[in-house]
Formats: structure tokens, sequence, C-alpha cells
């Protein structure tokens, strides 16, 4: 087997990896749940990939990308639902029934009557998968009523600032921020009450409202809860690698530093960023 730029050589290849006695022993075992956070996970390296401008790295991760649509689709075809072929017919499909105005014959020649007629097209798809998904006895765990327009499709943090959006337009919101911070107090003191009483499903439960309320206070004061978080993320980076770089520096390493110890050069971190950020007067912890 050797490389090739012809799609249906990844196919052999995922066929041979999921042949049984002879192909991988750990693809062999995989399920469709198993390789679910890996495909979450290839999308975001996509993404990732794409702010940093590395155009070697999209490559590659557009790859890996590929390769899941493949592991899926072989899945499905193993238990007799659908082949690669029939997910490339279906896209296929759906975008040329979508531009109407490029592939037949439409007046929609500016962006919003191509907006328009996109939404269009894409309530009557919804209205045939319902009557679909109702054929073959498919339910949903709830109606989806006026929040059936948030996709559940999403990274939670996003679903949740939608679905608080969406509630807001018939003015189930707050209007100002400051009573979001009482119910955070409140969530934290419930989440406090739940972990007392050593209760893992109420833990889980109650850390999931506060989360919630949490989306909520950012959306009040327009500051996007991943990105923020996604900030967070990278300044937690950015300290603990001084840690390691500075434990390094002095012959020590983070698996023999104590606690205190780091906590010392964290704060060490931050004073170093306040200077940087030209507030020396905070410079110090």
């Amino acid at each position: 087997m050797q490389a090739s730029t012809d799609i249906s050589a990844l196919i052999e290849i995922m066929a041979a990896l999921r042949t049984p006695v002879t192909g991988c022993p750990w693809d062999l075992e995989q399920d469709f749940e198993t390789i679910k956070p890996y495909t979450i996970e290839e999308a975001y390296e996509v993404a990732d990939a794409i702010e940093r401008r590395d155009m070697g790295d999209l490559c590659d991760e557009l790859g890996d990308l590929l390769l899941q649509v493949v592991f899926h689709a072989r899945m499905a075809q193993e238990a007799g639902a659908f082949a690669f072929g029939d997910v490339v017919e279906a896209i296929t499909a759906k975008m040329i029934r979508r531009h109407p105005h490029v592939f037949a014959t439409s007046g929609a020649d500016t962006p919003g009557l191509v907006k328009a007629q996109w939404d269009e097209i894409k309530a009557e798809e919804k209205r045939e998968r319902a009557e679909r998904r109702a054929r073959q006895g498919v339910t949903e765990d709830f109606k989806a009523g006026f929040l059936g327009a948030v996709h559940r499709a999403q990274p939670a943090l996003m679903e949740a600032v939608k679905l608080q959006g969406q509630a807001a337009k018939v003015g189930f919101d707050w209007s100002e921020p400051e009573p979001i911070l009482d119910k955070i107090e409140e969530e934290v003191r419930e989440l406090r009450e739940a972990l007392a009483a050593g209760h893992p499903e109420k833990v889980a439960d109650e850390l999931g409202d506060l989360l919630f309320a949490v989306v909520n206070i950012g959306r009040h004061v327009k500051a996007d809860p991943e990105q923020a978080l996604r900030g967070t993320n990278t300044k937690f980076r950015r300290r603990f690698n001084h840690i390691e770089t500075e434990l390094e520096r002095q012959g020590e390493t983070l698996q023999a530093a104590t606690l205190e110890r780091m906590e010392e050069l964290w704060q060490a971190a931050k004073a170093i960023e306040r200077q940087v950020d030209g507030d020396p007067d905070l410079a110090h912890p």
C-alpha cells in the first residue's frame, strides 16, 4: 500500500484496518462512541491550525479530520447503514439543492436574496427530516419548541450562550448583570452543599448550573465565554511554562517541587506579566 491522492486509497486502508484477524486490534475494537471524542478533537485542531495560519499543519489536520469521516463511514458500512459513497452523494446533493442560483435557474443574485433562499431551503429540509424521523420512529427526548432553533450539536458553552439568547428574545432574561452575579453566588453555595453531602451526581448537576450562570454573565457583558476561557487557557499555559522553565534553570523538577514552591513561581510569573503590561505598581504579589 502506497500513499495516494485518490480517496479510494484511504478507504481501502480503513477497510484493511477494520478487517477481522488481519486488521489493527485497536481500530477493530472501536465504535461510534469511542471514536466520537477524536472526531471533535480533530475539528478543534483544524480550527487551531487556521488561527495560527499554519498551512502545513492545516493540511495535516484536515487529513486527520477526513480520516474520521472515513472511519465513521466504514463502521456504518459494516453495520449495513451507509457507506462513504453515500456520505459524498448526500453532501453533493445538498450543496446543489441549496445553490439553485449557481446550479439551476434562480433569481437570487444578491447576498441578501441568497441568504433568504438558503434559509427557505434549509427549512424545507428540516421538515423533510422530521417526516423521515417520524416514519422511522425516531423521537426526541423533549419537544423542540421555541428552543428548537438552537442546535444541540455544538460545544456546550456555545449552546448555552445561544439557548440564553433565544430565551431572551421573549423576555426570559435578566436586564442587567448584577442579579446574575447573585445567581452565581447562589450556585456556588449549592455546589458546596452538594460536595458536603457527597453526592457525585448532584455535584455534577450543580457544577453545570454554575457554569450556565457564568456563561450568562459573559453574555451580558459582551464577553464570549468560549474566547474568554481560551484566553485563560493560554495564560495558564504561559504561567505554568514559567514554573517549569524556572525549576529547570535552578536544577529542580516539576515532580519534586512542592505546591508552595510552584505557587511562588506562579506569582512571579503574574508579576512579570503585570510589568510587561506597563503596571509596575501591581508587580508585587
